[in-house]
């Protein structure tokens, strides 16, 4: 039964996760803030005062996201797009002295074949970009979606849960202790991941910001943004973000003091993110294995995309729990089998 819980959901994902990408996603966030709800409950505050107080907080953080954080995010954005001509046109100009410098390294046709190689990588960058403008409508309205509809699905799961938790029950056998057994090993993992990577994408964006701004890096909110995120991905995402933070850095210091005080000063940050800012959020997750780690991240990434890598360690640790409970299932039953057998008297 528990084998074929875990096949209907996964099928059920794949089928309609996309057109029900808003309560998912709603889900998610109701998790997240279920932890500030029971701590408002321990303190003996009522559910619904609780669950009040946090969404209002939930509202407000939206509310800033959209009237100050964004414009200013679109604002930097578009001057990227206006700059970055003039950046493809300066590396064309570097990549062309490269054969002179080094040539037994490179040749000039290599170099040719590559800015070719870069133009046309652009041009379908450029495509993509024109025809996500073309279907803008089609993106106002999924926006107008979120921005409406998220919320309200929020507001109810943490207003509901109990009934949504008994009608779900409803529809499980009578006989669930391994679902259940299941369920509560990798709950409080899960919920402890989740709010904490939230936490470090918070902080490491924060501390990004603030480390730019004082060197006075171009496009600090936008690159310290795509930073946070990056520590979604294990591992992958912090080698990935060097390359953007060096080249905007390179564009515009050159290979000076500053180019590599901003880019020490990335790289000291992610070894404090990864030897102590991770030791203190998942403290109580379950270590998993690196090698498990990043084979999460392309199993699950490549199923289900986004939510895939960003559940990517839960759902190791889902997998693992499964695996734990199974084996305990199947050794308790083989204990009671070698129980019932009979035993001859000794008389």
């Amino acid at each position: 039964m528990l084998g074929m819980l875990i096949v209907i959901v996964l099928v059920a994902i794949l089928i309609v996760g996309k057109m029900l990408a808003p309560v998912l996603a709603s889900l998610v966030i109701a998790y997240l803030l279920e932890g500030p709800i029971k701590v408002l409950e321990n303190r003996r505050i009522p559910r619904l005062v609780s669950v009040l107080v946090v969404f209002l907080g939930f509202v407000c953080f939206l509310f800033f996201l959209l009237l100050w954080l964004f414009p200013i995010m679109w604002q930097q954005l578009g001057q990227l797009f206006r700059e970055l001509p003039s950046m493809i046109s300066w590396s064309q100009q570097a990549l062309l002295h490269l054969p002179e410098r080094y040539p037994e390294f490179i040749s000039e046709k290599q170099v040719i074949n590559l800015i070719g190689g870069l133009r046309s990588e652009l041009t379908v960058l450029g495509q993509r970009i024109l025809s996500l403008s073309l279907a803008s409508v089609r993106v106002v309205i999924w926006i107008l979606v979120y921005t409406f509809l998220m919320p309200l699905l929020v507001f109810f799961f943490l207003k509901d849960k109990d009934r949504l938790v008994t009608w779900v029950k409803g529809f499980l056998p009578e006989e669930r202790k391994l679902v259940m057994e299941v369920w509560h090993e990798v709950d409080q993992q899960i919920g402890n991941y989740v709010r904490g990577k939230v936490w470090e994408i918070l902080i490491i964006w924060a501390a990004s910001y603030l480390t730019f701004a004082i060197f006075g890096l171009q496009f600090a909110i936008l690159v310290s943004l795509f930073v946070g995120l990056s520590v979604l991905i294990p591992y992958i995402g912090a080698i990935s973000m060097a390359l953007p933070v060096a080249s905007i850095a390179y564009f515009q210091w050159g290979l000076s003091a500053e180019f590599a005080y901003v880019f020490g000063a990335y790289v000291i940050l992610q070894i404090l993110d990864g030897n102590v800012l991770v030791t203190l959020l998942f403290s109580e997750v379950v270590n998993v294995h690196p090698i498990a780690i990043i084979a999460a991240v392309l199993i699950f990434g490549g199923f289900f995309g986004f939510w895939g890598v960003f559940f990517a360690i839960p759902l190791a640790t889902v997998v693992r729990a499964i695996l734990k409970a199974w084996t305990r299932s199947r050794e308790r039953m083989a204990a009671q089998n070698a129980g019932a057998d009979p035993v001859e008297d000794p008389a």
